[in-house]
């Protein structure tokens, strides 16, 4: 893994070191319109944020363009629980949930499923140890 710089949300975000891919190439607007991973085409890509981001259709890549922050992944891709214990792990783009209109990706299906059954105090202790943690996964 490469991890990049996301200006637009300001934290580091997995990028893969060979491709320059984010999301290992799923759009991630798809996430949200289709409801699951949908790998996008080639020829619809975007370089933004230290990352190449793929897209299924334009108007996709239209609304990741105006909102980007939206269909980010939270935490750049990073897996909120192990966020939460402290460490930077980067999540995997078939291990995912939309929680609170966000996108979360996820190391291990266990993970997944301990982030679904609390995942507003995960959510909100990543949220507090997520400055050290990315720290730590710029250097």
């Amino acid at each position: 893994m490469l991890f990049g710089y996301s200006a637009a949300a300001e934290q580091p975000l997995v990028v893969n070191a060979d491709t320059g891919l984010a999301l290992s190439g799923v759009d991630p607007v798809a996430y949200f319109t289709d409801r699951k991973p949908v790998f996008g085409r080639p020829d619809l890509e975007l370089g933004r944020f230290g990352a190449v981001w793929r897209f299924r259709n334009p108007g996709n890549r239209d609304a990741f363009v105006a909102n980007p922050e939206v269909y980010m992944p939270q935490f750049g891709g990073y897996d909120p629980v192990a966020i939460e214990r402290g460490r930077a792990v980067p999540g995997h783009p078939l291990i995912w949930t939309v929680t609170g209109d966000r996108l979360y990706l996820f190391y291990s299906d266990a993970d997944r499923a301990a982030f679904i059954a609390d995942a507003d105090r995960i959510v909100a202790a990543a949220t507090r140890k997520w400055p050290d943690v990315a720290r730590a996964a710029n250097r």
